[in-house]
């Protein structure tokens, strides 16, 4: 499913060169509920960034289902990310003026899907997350959890390859947290491939394995029974 190898990032900090990735080699496999978990400035977002095509390495290779992306045009690494991966992240990024809804629908536009089989599919996406009587309430009449819970309706709308999550219960209540966690242990269960980035040991302990990256570096990788 995703393949990574050699992977380097490398910035100028004047004459310096600043590794944020530095020899990442990192295999996910389909169905596995991965937590990549390090403390702020490890290089976990930089890895987010290069694994959901919103970055390019300086060097190394990385190949997603096979296809090995660093050879794709912009055009194509925008289809990838539209397509094949649903991107949470921990500020809902949902737009204000639109329903739940219509905020689900969103990725489902940018494919040209017709209006009839948007709602359709938007409403099973909602139904998921236990929000199918929320449709018609926009962010504002939503709690975080309910809010983080339409994120994730989105991100699954297109039925991508992966799930990438980035810090998703970092602006929430420990209850809506674990509720939200539950929801992603429940897509696991029913085949999703999970990518949750996270700081925190307690978040990353729903995952079925730990990758934890410090200075750029994997300095672990485990299996949890």
């Amino acid at each position: 499913m995703i393949e990574l190898y050699e992977i380097y990032k490398v910035y100028k900090m004047g004459n310096e060169d600043v590794y944020a990735l530095n020899n990442v080699t990192l295999k996910i496999l389909k169905n596995e509920f991965v937590a990549i978990l390090g403390p702020s400035g490890s290089g976990k977002s930089t890895l987010m960034n290069i694994i959901g095509c919103l970055d390019t390495p300086t060097s190394g290779t990385y190949l997603l289902e096979g296809k090995e992306v660093n050879k794709l045009s912009d055009n194509q690494l925008a289809e990838i990310r539209n397509s094949k991966i649903g991107f949470i992240f921990q500020q809902f990024n949902l737009i204000p003026q639109l329903t739940a809804l219509e905020n689900v629908e969103l990725p489902l536009i940018y494919k040209g899907v017709k209006k009839s089989e948007r709602h359709k599919l938007a409403k099973e996406a909602l139904e998921k997350v236990g929000l199918s009587n929320r449709l018609n309430h926009r962010p504002k009449q939503l709690s975080g959890g309910q809010q983080q819970r339409v994120a994730i309706a989105r991100a699954l709308v297109t039925n991508p390859s992966v799930i990438l999550a980035d810090e998703p219960t970092g602006n929430l209540d420990s209850k809506s947290g674990s509720e939200i966690m539950q929801i992603f242990k429940q897509l696991y269960n029913q085949g999703c491939t999970i990518v949750l980035i996270t700081h925190d040991i307690s978040i990353a302990s729903y995952a079925k394995r730990i990758v934890k990256i410090h200075d750029g570096k994997i300095v672990e990788d485990c299996k949890i029974a």
